[in-house]
């Protein structure tokens, strides 16, 4: 018995030798996708992100939000999608609506001050596109507030989503849709209230010179900076109005909302776009003749189309959410 121990242990001590003296290339590591969702990673980011930081997340909320993140991205592995990192800023975006929703008793896709989607991640800072999903639950009791029953909730909010059968699924093609690389994800419970949203983002440039405001027939310029991974394809700029203020009781009625208006104001195809282009990065000059909101995405492409051709945004990934107030 004693000979079988010691063998044992000499074979184990041999194992830790061998794991010890092999070259770090050898032995696994971790992905990049595992680094970017690891809780140390995502702490040093929630530390960093300056936006937005009153409905910041602590260590609890970030590890609860990381296991709701494994459900999205089983669901969406299920249709073949590739998987999607937790967004810090998206997600205290999540956070706020989440609050506002709770507190005023509606679930829907406008805030209060009549605000949309994308313009609420672009008023707080926000140029790439984003989608949501908004789910709320309530309840004659109040709420137990563990860390099981929110995640609980946040999971069924998931599963509602993901339950919905064409042609009313509109969540669920959120969900799977293979353009988006990140998911903000946030929660709110209140007493008798609770409110789940997801905000999936596609992000796939850089951004620089975004004007938040100009005049009427002003110049103004947006950078935009590909990394050398696409070419810009097409730019739509949609003018809408002001938002004004909704009554909470009305917003829960307005259902699903569109990414853009019937107001096209105007449209810069790709060989216009590759005028503008250094290397990388475009230099896009713009101006606008009336007041109203102006919601600008660009499309992108793996090709550059340096000539006149025909062109159709369908099935190109919206790349951006730019939206510029613009005054008299």
């Amino acid at each position: 018995m004693f000979r079988k121990t010691l063998k044992t242990l000499k074979i184990l001590l041999i194992v830790i030798v061998v794991l010890i003296c092999l070259p770090r290339s050898i032995l696994p590591l971790k992905t990049s996708d595992q680094r970017d969702n690891d809780i140390s990673t995502l702490i040093k980011l929630n530390e960093s992100e300056k936006r937005l930081t009153e409905f910041k997340d602590d260590e609890k909320a970030l590890k609860m939000k990381l296991i709701q993140l494994e459900i999205i991205n089983n669901s969406r592995k299920r249709y073949k999608a590739p998987p999607v990192k937790l967004d810090i800023f998206a997600s205290r975006v999540a956070n706020k609506i989440c609050k506002e929703a709770a507190e005023n008793n509606f679930v829907g896709h406008w805030n209060t001050d009549g605000e949309k989607p994308y313009q609420r991640y672009a008023f707080a800072g926000g140029y790439d596109h984003v989608t949501e999903n908004a789910f709320g639950i309530w309840s004659s009791e109040n709420y137990v507030a563990s860390s099981s029953n929110i995640s609980s909730m946040m999971k069924k909010g998931h599963s509602t989503f993901m339950a919905e059968r064409a042609p009313y699924d509109g969540h669920k093609k959120t969900i799977i849709n293979k353009t988006h690389n990140f998911v903000g994800i946030g929660y709110y419970l209140s007493g008798k209230q609770f409110r789940y949203y997801e905000e999936f983002v596609d992000r796939y440039l850089e951004f620089k010179d975004i004007p938040e405001e100009a005049r009427t027939d002003e110049p103004v310029k947006i950078t935009v900076n590909t990394n050398g991974e696409n070419f810009l394809y097409y730019l739509i700029a949609y003018r809408e109005k002001f938002p004004e203020p909704i009554a909470p009781s009305r917003i829960s009625k307005l259902g699903s909302y569109e990414d853009f208006t019937s107001e096209e104001y105007l449209k810069v195809p790709a060989w216009d776009l590759a005028r503008y282009r250094n290397g990388n990065t475009y230099n896009i000059p713009l101006k606008f003749s009336k007041e109203g909101l102006y919601y600008i995405i660009i499309y992108i492409d793996e090709k550059e189309y340096s000539g006149a051709t025909s062109l159709s945004t369908k099935g190109k990934t919206a790349a951006s959410g730019i939206v510029i107030r613009v005054n008299k």
